[in-house]
C-alpha cells in the first residue's frame, strides 16, 4: 500500500465531509468538488503500476483543499478572498482566482510527470510549451464546462461561475492557469526531477 496516498486520501475524506456539512449551495459543492471524486479513485487504481512522485501527490492534495473550500463557500464568499480583498483593495473576492492558477499549477506536474514517463520527450523547451499547452486546453474546457452549466442552469450558475459581474472573467482564468502551469514549471522542474528520478525502475 502507497502509505502517502492513504494518509493524504484519509484526510480528504475528513475535510471532504467537513466541506459538505451546510454549505452555502449543495449543488455548487457537488460541482465544485467533483474533480477530488474522481482523481481519487484513478490515484488509488493506478497506485501500484503507476505510483506518483511524492510532489505530485502532495501538489494534487493542496489543490484538493482548495476545491473544498471554493465548494464548501462557493468562491466568491471564501473568507480567505474576502481577507486578500481587504487587505489588497481589490474590486472582487479574489479566490476564484486562486483557483484557476491552481487549475494551471498542478496539472502542470502531472502532464510534465505522464510526458517524462510515458513518452520519449525529455526536459527542455518542447516539454515546457507542450505541458503550458495541455494546461490551456484544460483551462479552456473547464471554461467550456462553465458556459455549458450557464445554459442549463440560469441564474442557478451564479455561484458556480463565480463571475461577480466581471465580464472579462474568462479570459482572466484562462490567464491565471497560464501564469500557473508556467510557474510550476519555472519553480519545480528541478525537484520534480530529482524525484521521478528516484521512483523505481
Amino acid at each position: 500500500m502507497n502509505f502517502r496516498l492513504a494518509l493524504y486520501s484519509a484526510a480528504l475524506i475528513a475535510l471532504l465531509a467537513l466541506s459538505a456539512w451546510r454549505p452555502y449551495e449543495l449543488a455548487t459543492w457537488i460541482m465544485e468538488v467533483a474533480p477530488v471524486f474522481i482523481v481519487l479513485p484513478i490515484l488509488w487504481a493506478t497506485q501500484r503500476r503507476f505510483p506518483l512522485t511524492p510532489l505530485l501527490y502532495a501538489l494534487i492534495f493542496i489543490h484538493a483543499l482548495v476545491l473544498m473550500l471554493g465548494g464548501h463557500y462557493s468562491y466568491a464568499r471564501v473568507p480567505l478572498g474576502d481577507w486578500l480583498r481587504e487587505a489588497f483593495g481589490l474590486a472582487r473576492n479574489p479566490y476564484d482566482g486562486v483557483g484557476h492558477f491552481m487549475q494551471g499549477f498542478v496539472p502542470a506536474i502531472a502532464a510534465r510527470e505522464l510526458l517524462l514517463r510515458r513518452t520519449r520527450l525529455e526536459g527542455g523547451g518542447w516539454l515546457f510549451m507542450i505541458v503550458t499547452a495541455i494546461c490551456l486546453a484544460i483551462s479552456a474546457l473547464y471554461e467550456l464546462i462553465e458556459w455549458g452549466a450557464a445554459v442549463a442552469l440560469g441564474s442557478g450558475a451564479d455561484e458556480f461561475l463565480g463571475t461577480q459581474g466581471d465580464p472579462w472573467d474568462t479570459q482572466k482564468d484562462m490567464a491565471l492557469a497560464w501564469i500557473g502551469a508556467m510557474a510550476a514549471q519555472r519553480l519545480l522542474a528541478r525537484r520534480h526531477d530529482r524525484q521521478l528520478a528516484a521512483l523505481p525502475g
